[in-house]
């Protein structure tokens, strides 16, 4: 265990396992299914540091993966595409990615993918299958803490899967304490594509959407619960956005 959380803070470490993943997962991504990139204009100028990017959540997998090629092919300067993939000779490392310790410790593929840059955190709400209830462990936000001030981060305020779900207090107390550039990503497809690990194909042929919008204005002195509705909003998973699709839906069925 002591020895994948030092491994995963070594760049040359991460670039190989980006190659090699980037390697395998690219079909998947860019030719069984179709994707469809939005916005990677606002990271143009961003800091190398202090960047936090929250989205919202669809697979275990596939979506950090996505992420990873995306980022690795604007460092390439392509702008809005993957095209082809050499961008993996020479891959984006300077980022991580908060991912639920249960989840990581699954299985030799997700132990691997640890090693890429994952910060794990004990889940609040679930362990073990059980519903356990947690207060916010200091140990998960330190290693958050630390990671942005040398880093980007990708965060999923929500910690699950199901859409619409409310989102988790620590992702505003983060914001709140480190005062990031908080860009919000908005994702679809991933769950129609892949199953819930985002590692099998569910449905081929599908439109994978990212779309990143520009840097968040936040009032860092809000309360937390307003941090949190904001950034929620951002990511188009609040409660007035759950309220719209359904109003959409029912005008669909309607018609």
């Amino acid at each position: 265990m002591r020895l994948t959380e030092s491994l995963k803070h070594i760049k040359i470490i991460r670039h190989f396992i980006y190659s090699i993943v980037g390697v395998f997962t690219y079909p998947g991504i860019a030719l069984v299914n179709k994707i469809k990139i939005e916005g990677t204009e606002h990271l143009k100028n961003l800091p190398k540091k202090n960047v936090l990017f929250v989205s919202n959540h669809q697979t275990y997998f596939a979506d950090v993966i996505t992420f990873i090629h995306i980022f690795c092919a604007i460092k390439w300067r392509k702008q809005n595409k993957l095209g082809l993939p050499y961008y993996l000779l020479n891959p984006f490392t300077n980022l991580y990615f908060v991912a639920a310790e249960e989840t990581m410790n699954g299985n030799w593929i997700s132990r691997l993918f640890k090693m890429a840059g994952a910060l794990t955190v004990k889940r609040t709400w679930r362990a073990d299958g059980k519903e356990v209830r947690r207060g916010l462990d200091p140990s998960d936000t330190r290693k958050i803490n630390k990671a942005l001030e040398r880093s980007w981060v990708i965060t999923f305020p929500q910690g699950t899967t199901k859409p619409f779900a409310p989102g988790r207090k620590g992702t505003a107390y983060i914001i709140k304490n480190n005062q990031p550039v908080v860009v919000p990503v908005v994702i679809n497809g991933f769950w129609r594509a892949f199953n819930k690990k985002g590692l099998k194909f569910k449905k081929k042929g599908s439109l994978l959407s990212i779309k990143f919008k520009e840097p968040m204005i936040i009032d860092y002195s809000a309360g937390i619960d307003e941090i949190l509705e904001q950034v929620m909003d951002a990511i188009e998973q609040s409660k007035a956005f759950m309220l719209k699709s359904k109003h959409h839906l029912i005008n669909a069925l309607d018609k």
